[in-house]
């Protein structure tokens, strides 16, 4: 083990296969079909939606089915409700586009998975919809890989507490990999324990967050493959 490190936590989207890059596609059609009834320009539509769904979240929680309703409700907000049924189904069927996309695996993440479960527990540690996460854990065909996996509503330290209690283990002895500086990381520190950051190329506004790099137990990798490598080196 590595400096007393026992369990480790993969994050899902983003981390282990791509997600966010569906959501802009969805969020740029959904600007376009607003677009045939207000200016872009003027309207603000990215922070306005943006907003909304930081609302709903509480209500809704992540994922595509709360983005779809925030979608919904910013575009009657927009057009004054003179948005058509028709393209209130255009909407409706951008978010079943995104519950229905294929899960496609970054590179050298199975690999990594493989090679940290060979000297440690490891976890995978999600958030949103419960249907399309266990959709997108058993498309992968990375599930037999990880010991448990655990869906939540939120990543706070709340949720990574709970789950250290139930492993009965120290936060000193948990290490989280994840693209979130936000959610997979920052708590986990607070809580005690160590964040590998591997950096995903595009980033939801709600996730973006600043850890201070000379954090001791903070480390970024460049790509999965040079986790297994920083996990050896804490020890």
């Amino acid at each position: 083990m590595t400096r007393g490190i026992e369990l480790v936590g993969f994050d899902a989207d983003d981390t282990l296969w791509h997600s966010e890059p569906y959501f802009q596609e969805a969020h740029a059609e959904f600007e376009r079909i607003v677009g045939r009834y207000i200016d872009l320009a003027d309207a603000g539509v990215h922070d306005r939606l943006l907003a909304t769904e930081r609302e709903n979240i509480t209500l809704f929680g992540y994922g595509a089915k709360g983005m779809t309703l925030s979608m919904i409700e910013t575009s009657i907000a927009l057009t004054a409700e003179r948005i058509s049924a028709a393209d209130l189904h255009r909407i409706v069927a951008l978010g079943k586009s995104i519950l229905q996309h294929p899960v496609e695996l970054l590179p050298g993440v199975r690999e990594a998975v493989e090679a940290v479960a060979a000297t440690h527990r490891v976890v995978l540690i999600t958030k949103g919809d419960l249907f399309h996460q266990e959709r997108k854990v058993a498309a992968s065909g990375m599930a037999g890989l990880f010991q448990r996996i655990e869906i939540v509503s939120e990543k706070d330290a709340a949720s990574y507490a709970r789950l250290l209690r139930e492993f009965a283990i120290a936060p000193g002895q948990f290490a989280m990999v994840g693209n979130s500086q936000k959610s997979d990381i920052a708590p986990v520190l607070a809580l005690g324990g160590w964040g590998i950051h591997v950096p995903y190329p595009l980033v939801w506004a709600l996730e973006r967050a600043e850890i201070d790099p000379a954090h001791p137990r903070f480390a970024s990798a460049a790509n999965a493959a040079e986790v297994p490598a920083v996990l050896e080196r804490w020890g």
